[in-house]
């Protein structure tokens, strides 16, 4: 798989990566707040094992994940362990924090 280099890639291509299968009876919104220069804001819709990838803001997500846009780029990338970068609070999680899980399961992250 060629390397990610921007945030907007990585949800261009959101869809191609999720698995329905491990969506079974998730129904949620996930925010991601990613700063810095190459940020942006994007959410994703998981119901009925189906996925929408929106950019913008959410007005009632089910879970946030606020990260800088270089630390997520380097996560997708299989560069940084979610949950190394979770305890060295470079990724932050507000909400269901099961959701967070989930969505590495979802995504193949």
């Amino acid at each position: 798989m060629p390397r990610i280099n921007t945030v907007q890639e990585i949800f261009d291509n959101m869809d191609e990566g999720f698995i329905p299968d491990k969506a079974i009876g998730v129904n949620a919104i996930f925010q991601f707040d990613l700063t810095g220069d190459n940020g942006g804001k994007y959410w994703i819709k998981v119901a009925d094992q189906q996925c929408e990838v929106q950019q913008g803001e959410h007005d009632a997500p089910t879970m946030t994940l606020t990260a800088t846009a270089d630390d997520y780029i380097a996560l997708s990338n299989g560069e940084l362990n979610p949950m190394m970068a979770f305890m060295q609070g470079k990724i932050k999680v507000k909400g269901e924090m099961a959701l967070a899980m989930k969505l590495q399961t979802m995504f193949g992250l």
